[in-house]
């Protein structure tokens, strides 16, 4: 397939205007959607359809990031996905320069998105507590793919930041899972230059909330456990709402530790243990 999504570098148009004209808007993510100040669209060209992610206004004062620092962490996205190409990352196809910064052309991927808000996120309709119902296979099944892309990652030198439910994108019919959204991972050990950083207060590690401490992989080891906690349990560390194993809990648990010394020391520690943990429940 031949077009102006594919086989270019630069426009000198504005984002919306260059989509407008190369294929047709089925769907935009703006200020209605979401507060990152991003403007995101989907765009089908003949019979394909691509995720298009642009950095938004540059006169839009509302955004907490300056149009300069959006531009600079989707620059970092199209990095992390040249250094970890995973099949649970959607295929960033090309990075195009535009008047308003890069546009970055995923595929689109069927789905739903897990997270809802504070409102939302209990009820049983939504794709998050759809998603914590599973059999615990299937769950098992899409925590396993997680973890691999997160062992690549750390493999690559990145360090998990802003990694929450709403990272994940969830088709229920395939039971396939993608991951979205990893603008503002780093390359790392860094130190937390923030205080509290970006992210969900329900995945993330005491160190982000610390400023000057480091950031490591023991901090993504973290983020990983409560992922489990949050998708195979009631997101408590309670073994009664935990509905995996005893081995699995015991993984999670450690991995949760507040301490960053008694959690796995990596994510490769961690996905090793968790697989043995898996093992050997499936053997019993």
């Amino acid at each position: 397939m031949n077009h102006r999504l594919l086989d270019i570098e630069s426009t000198d148009q504005l984002p919306n205007a260059h989509l407008n004209q190369t294929g047709a808007l089925f769907a935009v993510f703006d200020e209605h959607s979401q507060d990152s100040g991003n403007i995101s669209y989907g765009v089908q060209v003949d019979r394909q359809r691509f995720f298009v992610k642009t950095a938004g206004d540059p006169s839009d004062p509302r955004p907490f990031l300056s149009h300069k620092e959006r531009v600079a962490l989707l620059r970092n996205a199209a990095r992390l996905w040249r250094s970890c190409a995973h099949v649970a990352l959607p295929r960033l196809h090309n990075d195009i320069e535009s008047l308003h910064g890069p546009l970055l052309v995923y595929d689109w991927v069927d789905g739903e998105l897990l997270y809802a808000d504070r409102e939302t996120r209990y009820k049983l309709q939504s794709a998050f507590q759809r998603f914590r119902r599973l059999p615990v296979l299937e769950i098992l099944n899409a925590l396993n793919q997680l973890f691999e892309l997160h062992l690549a990652l750390a493999q690559a030198g990145w360090i998990a930041n802003d990694f929450y439910d709403g990272s994940l994108i969830y088709d229920f019919a395939r039971q396939d899972i993608h991951v979205i959204d990893l603008d503002g991972y780093r390359e790392g050990p860094f130190v937390n230059g923030m205080g509290r950083m970006f992210g969900s207060s329900r995945y993330m590690a005491p160190e982000e909330f610390e400023r000057g401490a480091s950031i490591d992989e023991r901090t993504t080891v973290f983020t990983l456990g409560r992922t489990v906690a949050n998708l195979l349990s009631d997101g408590t560390l309670a073994r009664s709402a935990f509905r995996g194993s005893d081995a699995q809990f015991e993984v999670v648990s450690r991995a949760c530790q507040t301490s960053r010394e008694q959690r796995f020391a990596s994510v490769a520690d961690f996905y090793a243990a968790w697989l043995e943990a898996i093992s050997g429940a499936s053997s019993c």
